[in-house]
């Protein structure tokens, strides 16, 4: 058992961290599956396939039928806020409420714990709709819009890796809690998978992906870490769509 809970990676650690990151109904193998904890982490980036291609499956198809560009990407986003219930999006919100609408650490946890959203919050995730909704009009009808939005939904999922293994939790409890420490090794081997990927498939774009998601990443992990003193699973929730928004406006930039 011990042997089976230290190894890097387990195919087993897949369909765990899909049962986690979606509200797909996967069937979980064991309990061996949940004593991994964070090390199962290294396949968050690859569930990002799923919401992404569906996503853009619904997009083209709603393309096809004559759909405005603007209806297909608003589409893309409902399939994939239906299939990861908005776990990222609710991520955000209670980051963007915590963080600048609490005067002390105390407070600001307290307002993320909060299932209430605020003006900060809705203000997030606005901007956040509405920034990718205006890159994906532009990627949807272009050559290889398809691999360049899967890569976006893996690279996203980087940062949420990277800050779970590199800050302290904020507060016991809570989704971070539950996941477990996140070990260095599976950080590294996240962010590799993610790199790999953003190579063979959008090889035009990778150092753009690179810098960029890393940069919106480090942006989200030193505000969390000056306003409550490390993350939380909100705190990695907001890191993805961060990342995801830098990742869309640069496929944008290259495939517009």
């Amino acid at each position: 058992m011990t042997a089976y809970n230290d190894r890097l990676a387990v195919a087993a650690d897949i369909p765990a961290s899909i049962g986690l990151l979606t509200r797909l109904p996967v069937r979980l193998a064991d309990d061996q599956v949940l004593r991994r904890g964070g090390r199962s982490a290294w396949a968050w980036p690859l569930v990002g396939v799923i919401p992404a291609g569906l996503g853009a499956l619904a997009g083209f198809v709603a393309l096809a039928f004559g759909a405005p560009a603007l209806w297909a990407a608003a589409l893309m986003l409902v399939v994939q806020v239906m299939i990861t219930g908005a776990l990222h999006e609710d991520g955000l919100a209670d980051t963007a409420d915590g963080l600048w609408g609490g005067a002390t650490r105390a407070r600001r946890l307290e307002i993320m714990k909060d299932s209430h959203i605020g003006t900060y919050g809705v203000i997030a995730l606005v901007l956040s709709l509405l920034l990718r909704v205006a890159a994906l009009m532009v990627i949807l009808p272009a050559d290889g819009a398809f691999w360049a939005i899967v890569v976006a939904g893996i690279v996203s999922r980087a940062p949420m890796v990277a800050l779970a293994a590199t800050m302290s939790k904020a507060r016991p409890g809570g989704l971070s809690h539950a996941v477990g420490l996140v070990p260095g090794r599976t950080a590294w081997l996240a962010v590799g998978l993610s790199a790999v990927c953003a190579l063979v498939l959008t090889p035009y774009a990778v150092l753009g992906l690179l810098f960029w998601c890393a940069l919106g990443g480090a942006v989200v992990a030193v505000s969390a870490a000056r306003k409550i003193g490390g993350q939380t699973g909100d705190v990695l929730g907001a890191s993805q769509q961060v990342a995801e928004i830098a990742a869309l406006a640069v496929f944008a930039t290259q495939l517009g």
